[in-house]
């Protein structure tokens, strides 16, 4: 019989207990001990709506020899009680349900047509439950859920569907409607306060000899995160039941558990543990585990792993220091961690890390070596800050010789530079030297070409005697003065006596240059 109804949304598988107990309850919108089909006169909501699973049920009434549930009567458009679309009109006809499921108006006369019967008002057609003389009618969304009673008290619940029924003898009760994504308590981790997941319990009042009425627990709703899972039992069988949102309706099978996939970590302080020549110490120890097989823990009777965790710490602690005397226990941080891996895996957790971070030794002998313990350790923090110290000290040298010896390589670099730049100047002032004396044996050099140039020239005009030539010399003269002021220039004689003494200047030099060829020849 199914008893379990879940809606996973993990990939987790579930694992099968030592014991074979495997779940096999498919994922259907409910869950019972016997199918629908059995119920009378129960209609599930399909794709047609809730109308339509209304005609059904009244087919079904006809089919039977009993009152036919829809009314037949024919709605108008001018006077009487109004149904406004998205509505169901409600009559009660001599304690039996009348339902209007046309909108429109329904005139209160002939009088015949009210005979033996009350107008109860409308509901809306979505309306999540309508209950109303014998018929139910149960319309769920996708996070909810409706836990029901049947007439025979069975227990079913409905997820993202619904149903219309009508209970002949007893009653369709809805026990509750629920928030499968949000249910109200929260379970944590007492030691690590790790969210395990949250649970919600529906409970039926049922009378119990006479006026007495107490209430049971009907269903439980289970929302358990990724990571983690839940184990149930039914007698001596165990299952493992994996993330996701869940229902439980059988009253045989109850919750042993949530318990987180992830890794946890915690400190816990031992009992007091004597070593081998009975000084008592207490231990404070460092546990990091991951939990991977629940069904183990469960099986050894366990309900966290901390439980199993710390009864092996100390079993397996109180053999290890038990073979160690009070010095060893100073000198060492004792890590059990090979023997500690190999006992939790028995209960199906992986250690991940086992460290001793504490230890507080007990009595006067243990006060006495504290004292001297406590020496050491001081004249061991006094040499270490000498050589603390120290070591500072050689570390101020150290920097001071670094920056002298950078100091230094600048200085060098700065002369090097110098040097450079002296050298640099050395050798260009030659060259510049050079430089200067050949631009002016150049110019020199011209000089003394264009001074000889004019020399011979000169010479050679003084040299001509020959009266027609010389008038040639003047008139290329004139054309050339023409050439270099051009041909729109006008040339004004001067008469003054300065021209005139020029003029006869001229005609002496010229006089005795001639007299002078004469000669010569």
């Amino acid at each position: 019989m199914a008893s379990i109804c879940k809606n996973s949304h993990s990939p987790t598988k579930p694992q099968p207990s030592r014991h074979g107990f495997t779940s096999k309850s498919p994922n259907d919108f409910t869950t019972v001990d016997y199918t629908v089909e059995e119920r009378p006169f129960f209609i599930p909501i399909g794709k047609d709506g809730v109308i339509a699973a209304l005609e059904k049920l009244d087919q079904q009434l006809r089919e039977s020899g009993r009152t036919r549930l829809l009314s037949k009567k024919r709605p108008t458009d001018w006077t009487g009680k109004e149904v406004v679309p998205g509505q169901l009109g409600l009559i009660n006809h001599g304690g039996s349900p009348k339902v209007l499921t046309k909108s429109g108006r329904y005139p209160g006369f002939p009088l015949r047509n009210w005979w033996a019967r009350k107008w109860c008002g409308t509901t809306g057609l979505s309306d999540t439950v309508i209950d109303f003389q014998g018929l139910t009618v149960v319309q769920v969304s996708q996070n909810q859920a409706a836990v029901v009673s049947d007439p025979q008290n069975h227990i079913f619940v409905i997820k993202n569907s619904g149903f219309v029924a009508y209970a002949i003898e007893g009653t369709y009760d809805v026990l509750s409607i629920v928030d499968q994504t949000h249910l109200p308590n929260i379970v944590k981790d007492k030691l690590t306060g790790v969210i395990l997941g949250s649970t919600h319990e529906v409970k039926m009042n049922s009378k119990v000899g006479g006026q007495q009425q107490k209430e049971y627990v009907v269903a439980t709703f289970l929302n358990i995160p990724a990571s983690n899972c839940a184990i149930l039992q039914r007698g001596d069988d165990l299952e493992l039941l994996g993330a996701g949102q869940s229902v439980i309706t059988n009253p045989s099978v109850t919750l042993r558990g949530l318990f987180t996939l992830g890794e946890n970590q915690l400190e816990m302080p031992t009992k007091d543990i004597f070593t081998r020549d009975q000084v008592p110490v207490k231990l404070t120890i460092y546990l990091k585990w991951q939990l991977t097989e629940p069904l183990k823990l469960t099986t050894h009777g366990y309900n966290t792993p901390y439980d199993a965790l710390r009864d092996k710490t100390q079993s397996i602690l109180t053999q290890i220091v038990a073979h160690l005397d009070y010095s060893s226990m100073v000198k060492q941080r004792t890590r059990a961690m090979d023997d500690m891996h190999e006992a939790a895996l028995e209960y199906g957790i992986i250690l991940k890390d086992l460290a001793v971070i504490d230890r507080q030794f007990k009595g006067e002998i243990a006060a006495t070596m504290d004292k001297l313990t406590t020496r050491a350790l001081q004249a061991q923090v006094e040499a270490a800050n000498v050589d603390r110290e120290n070591s500072n000290k050689v570390k101020q040298e150290e920097g001071a010789l670094s920056v002298t010896r950078i100091k230094a390589q600048a200085a060098n670099t700065q002369a090097d530079a110098e040097a450079y730049r002296v050298i640099a100047a050395a050798k260009a002032q030659p060259r510049r030297c050079e430089s200067r004396r050949k631009r002016k044996l150049k110019r020199h050099a011209w000089q003394l070409r264009r001074s000889w140039r004019v020399r011979i020239k000169a010479q050679a005009d003084a040299e001509v005697i020959d009266q027609f030539a010389r008038e040639m010399e003047l008139r290329r003269t004139e054309v050339a003065r023409v050439r270099a002021f051009g041909s729109k220039t006008v040339f004004v004689p001067s008469d003054a006596v300065g021209s005139q003494m020029g003029n006869a200047m001229a005609l002496g030099m010229a006089a005795s240059m001639g007299a002078q060829a004469s000669t010569a020849k």
